[in-house]
């Protein structure tokens, strides 16, 4: 899934190059289970680490290509800064194995629920830890989200552990993000920088001790492996282009077509079950997503 929180567009109307970018972006995000299904008899770990290493070289190629190196050395003086990052790295890294465990054991369908949620979380943490009051209408959404929930959980005799964590992970990675005191790119960069210290290490063992499967497995999980970075950083620069030409607002609801592809492949295409007491779960998150979305352009034509 999507490593940066959305920034403010450069202009206030949508153009259609920023349509065509978002869609690209979010498309790229919704078809991602096909390519993590494909590694998954890989442990998570595994891909994560790969994920972590070969993003590396396109995030410093970013870098060098805006020359923006000179922001990390500042950002590596800072103590504060060098540990936001770690904390919204270490955020990031439970998403990314959550969701990569998600996709390859068969539960891709908690993984869309995850994604769903997460703007309605988003919400709820503004109110929290921001004291920001919320619209009867967005606490009716919040309020749908909880009982939907609550219905998965009643149905599966256990808490949905997967669609939490990625709700949960994601909602306090972006919360973070936004006071790591570094643009988009150089943060992503200082995250797998970071965890790049520990991926490749683990990588290296798992190669030297036969169980690693870059160069013990077979040659498509070799080129798979070694594609972790371009399915991590080509739709994380076409996303940064779509939200400086796309309104807040616009890219606030385009959101929701990586859940629903993600959705619609996990019950038609992985054939994952889909009851009727879960569909109706779903109906409720559905509705919730409706009346925030119906909320926040409320909101943006009000400002």
């Amino acid at each position: 899934m999507a490593t940066e929180t959305a920034q403010a567009p450069a202009q206030t109307g949508d153009t259609p190059q920023g349509f065509a970018y978002a869609l690209a972006a979010y498309g790229i995000w919704g078809f991602l289970p096909l390519y993590l299904k494909a590694l998954g008899h890989i442990s998570p770990f595994e891909v994560l680490a790969h994920r972590v290493v070969w993003s590396l070289p396109f995030a410093a190629l970013i870098l060098l290509i805006t020359r923006r190196f000179g922001d990390i050395r500042a950002a590596m003086r800072s103590r504060r800064t060098m540990l936001m990052a770690a904390l919204t790295a270490t955020l990031i890294t439970i998403n990314w194995v959550t969701y990569v465990y998600a996709v390859g054991s068969g539960h891709a369908v908690e993984g869309a629920l995850g994604y769903f949620i997460n703007p309605l979380f988003s919400i709820l943490l503004g109110s929290i830890l921001l004291k920001e009051r919320l619209a009867p209408v967005q606490m009716a959404a919040i309020a749908l989200a909880f009982v939907a929930v609550g219905i998965l959980t009643w149905d599966a005799g256990r808490l949905p552990w997967i669609s939490l964590t990625l709700t949960f992970s994601w909602g306090a990675y972006a919360f973070l993000r936004k006071t790591l005191p570094v643009g988009p790119n150089q943060g992503f960069f200082l995250e797998v920088a970071i965890l790049s210290f520990a991926a490749l290490p683990y990588i290296l063992w798992l190669e030297a001790s036969g169980t690693g499967h870059f160069t013990h497995g077979t040659t498509s999980d070799t080129w798979l492996l070694a594609a972790a970075g371009i399915a991590t950083a080509v739709p994380l620069m076409i996303y940064a282009n779509a939200a400086k030409l796309l309104r807040l607002s616009t890219i606030g609801i385009m959101q929701y077509i990586t859940p629903t592809i993600i959705f619609l492949i996990a019950v038609f295409i992985f054939h994952e079950p889909m009851n009727p007491v879960k569909l109706f779960a779903f109906s409720l998150i559905w509705a919730a997503l409706a009346l925030y979305s119906w909320s926040m352009l409320k909101a943006y034509r009000a400002r």
